[in-house]
């Protein structure tokens, strides 16, 4: 801290010889001028001193008979005459704290995180419908109705996070794994479950509604399954009415499901060439300029772009951005897969399709498939033996409701 302030008051490097350098210090002790770093080199002593002191020496050097000379000017009071002296740079410093101060109250870049299912191109769409968007004043931005307002656009955002860093605005959200589908208020009074494939029923628990189906029973498409109207019995066994519901209830059925993946006996692979050129580019808020202009004679080609934005501070990005697009020739070559690539590929792909199912809670249980040609084609087809669950919710006018004789609800689970 001391060092500080001496700094801001300024003080001077001095070198000091003569008759009696040690008389000379003892006098500037007396007449409480501060010497400090003081370090002697021979007959020469080297030493620190205030301006304040260095303007009292003179009377000090004639009576000692020695001599002393500035070395080396430090502090603040010798600065500021040599910044002010250089006008551009005083002016272009000026102009810096001006600008800074002016960038600071807008957002110059958006940076979204956590999305997998939605697209930026969406997201973007999304934020210029409700005024956000690069340039715009910070005083414009309502954090908690844009938190909102993705909550409410985005069914697939479970939890979002929206903050300013600086001028950067820091998007995060999260999406649901098995997004919810919002269904449309029920205001029907009955419904029945009906079978949406042919099969067997494997299991059956039934919570609402009478079961129109046994467990091992052979079940066609639209078959009722569960029926939403429930019946009430006189004492004599007689029908006396009917109280009507939705149907609810885990059936599962096994059935054949068709299998078929096809893969053409021709493609067109990219074969790069090794020859690449590169165009540099500046970027002014949402305009684009090229800094050269060469043309791209390649017939076919890539398009890779690294593009950064400038930082000034940490937490200010500025609305400048600079990068380059790196241009890869390649040619096209027809190719025709072999039995062994054609049978990998499709097995991939049979593969992803069997991944398919079980997510979504299908059961397989026998696989019978075969790789055959067809015309242009390859083709891997066949047909899987599968458990699924079944029971297709539909309305039904009460009076229209089936008045049958039911059987007693039968629970089962594989």
């Amino acid at each position: 801290m001391i060092a500080f302030f001496k700094y801001l008051k300024g003080y001077v490097k001095i070198k000091v010889w003569g008759f009696s350098p040690e008389r000379f210090m003892n006098l500037c002790s007396n007449k409480n001028i501060l010497l400090w770093d003081i370090r002697k080199d021979g007959d020469v002593y080297y030493m620190s001193i205030s301006l304040q002191g260095f303007y009292k020496l003179r009377p000090i050097v004639r009576k000692t008979g020695t001599k002393a000379v500035i070395l080396q000017r430090c502090g603040l009071p010798f600065l500021v005459p040599k910044v002010l002296s250089r006008k551009i740079f005083v002016i272009g410093f000026l102009a810096c704290i001006v600008f800074w101060m002016w960038s600071a109250r807008y957002i110059w870049d958006i940076d979204l995180t956590g999305n997998y299912s939605i697209t930026e191109n969406i997201f973007t769409d999304f934020l210029e419908e409700q005024g956000i968007h690069v340039g715009m004043d910070k005083e414009e931005l309502d954090i908690g109705g844009l938190e909102k307002a993705i909550r409410q656009e985005f069914n697939i955002v479970t939890w979002t996070s929206v903050k300013l860093a600086g001028t950067k605005l820091e998007i995060v959200i999260k999406e649901n794994e098995k997004p919810d589908i919002v269904k449309e208020e029920e205001t029907y009074q009955c419904s029945d479950l009906v079978a949406e494939f042919d099969g067997i029923v494997e299991s059956m628990i039934v919570r609402s509604g009478v079961p129109k189906v046994k467990i091992g029973e052979e079940v066609a498409m639209g078959d009722v399954l569960v029926a939403g109207s429930v019946p009430v019995f006189n004492e004599d066994a007689t029908i006396r009415k009917y109280q009507y519901a939705r149907a609810d209830a885990d059936i599962y059925i096994r059935h054949s499901a068709p299998v078929e993946e096809m893969l053409p006996y021709d493609y067109e692979q990219k074969v790069y060439t090794g020859r690449e050129k590169k165009k540099h580019f500046i970027q002014l808020g949402e305009k684009q300029y090229a800094l050269n202009m060469r043309e791209i004679t390649y017939p076919y080609y890539d398009t890779v772009t690294d593009k950064k934005q400038l930082m000034l501070l940490k937490g200010l990005s500025v609305p400048i951005s600079f990068g380059e697009f790196t241009y890869r020739e390649y040619m096209k070559e027809e190719r025709t897969y072999t039995l062994e690539e054609a049978e990998s590929l499709l097995k991939e792909q049979y593969a992803k399709f069997l991944r398919g199912l079980e997510e979504k809670g299908v059961q397989i249980i026998e696989k019978n498939v075969r790789i055959d040609t067809s015309g242009s084609m390859w083709i891997l087809r066949g047909e899987l033996q599968v458990i699924e669950k079944a029971g297709q919710e539909v309305e039904v006018p009460v009076e229209q409701a089936e008045e049958t004789p039911v059987q007693e609800p039968q629970e089962g689970m594989e």
